[in-house]
């Protein structure tokens, strides 16, 4: 019993020593990434939120000030058309394109020749970068020169300057958030493939036309991917910078004033650190309550397998 007893402490010690060297070569190998997200990620972020308690220059040391960033916030005229600028373009661009997303993967999703050219050529335009798109559809919307005014005059429409015009600029930058729409089709795409062609076949037999197979169909079981492009959506058009940087600097008369564009001028152009690191933070907050919200109401129209999402 003796020798049993020994040889198992035995085989535990080799066991415990042997699961530590793994844990000291595991935080070994991680290391590296440890190291960057402190430095690139964890300590900015705390910098950050300490920084929008004070007064900072980037020159000067930090001077702790409480809340009176956030307070100036809520009495910035600037500040709040910078929302309602946001929200804009938030309201017309992700509905138009979700459903253009949606359209085109189920016209792809048929059974017609050349289907990998048509997928690739619609996912193509969504890798070109931001400020090469933004620099090609400077050109379309040129007020002269512009592919786009030279389509309307074929139907006799006036030229139209889209991008020095306040009534029409924002509506520029609508049409162009549709040029990357191609990763959000192949989203979608995804998710059809994965209907099952029997229930479709069974809607089928039931007399359900193809719309109504596509609503009560395949809609609901493709509906988690709608809700993911939908919050993916709305947090990207938070964040609209490039197009506004380099296409308009946010005008003509403040039209295109986006919020992370004042974020930007603030910081960089002002120099006032502190007041737009409020600003980030109030972002992050209404991003994560617009989060919640649709999570909150997407039991309405997201259906899972497995039982409704709580």
């Amino acid at each position: 019993m003796k020798c049993r007893k020994l040889e198992e402490g035995a085989v535990s010690l080799g066991a415990s020593r042997g699961s530590r060297r793994e844990s000291k070569y595991f935080y070994l190998f991680i290391s590296p990434w440890i190291i960057g997200f402190t430095v690139f990620a964890l300590f900015p972020i705390g910098a950050s939120l300490y920084y929008s308690f004070t007064d900072y220059d980037i020159i000067h040391a930090p001077v702790f000030v409480g809340t009176s960033n956030y307070s100036e916030l809520f009495q910035d005229r600037q500040f709040w058309n910078s929302i309602i600028v946001t929200l804009k373009y938030t309201c017309f661009s992700v509905p138009l394109t979700l459903l253009l997303s949606l359209g085109f993967a189920v016209l792809i999703n048929q059974k017609v020749p050349f289907r990998g050219f048509f997928r690739t050529a619609m996912y193509f335009p969504s890798m070109i970068s931001g400020v090469s798109m933004s620099l090609l559809f400077f050109w379309v919307f040129n007020p002269q020169a512009g592919l786009f005014n030279y389509g309307l005059s074929l139907l006799g429409v006036n030229p139209i300057n889209w991008l020095l015009d306040e009534k029409y600029a924002m509506w520029a930058l609508i049409i162009m958030s549709f040029w990357g729409m191609g990763a959000g089709m192949l989203i979608f795409l995804a998710g059809l493939q994965g209907v099952p062609v029997s229930l479709l076949e069974a809607a089928r037999l039931d007399g359900a036309g193809r719309w109504r197979s596509f609503w009560n169909v395949t809609f609901p079981i493709i509906s988690p991917v709608f809700l993911f492009q939908l919050i993916i959506g709305m947090i990207d058009s938070f964040q609209v910078f490039t197009q506004a940087y380099t296409m308009t600097q946010g005008g003509p008369n403040y039209s295109t004033w986006f919020y992370v564009y004042n974020i930007y001028v603030n910081a960089f152009k002002n120099f006032r650190y502190g007041y737009a690191s409020a600003m980030s933070w109030l972002l992050l907050l209404a991003v994560m309550i617009v989060t919640f919200l649709i999570m909150k109401s997407s039991n309405r129209f997201v259906h899972y397998e497995g039982g409704s999402n709580s």
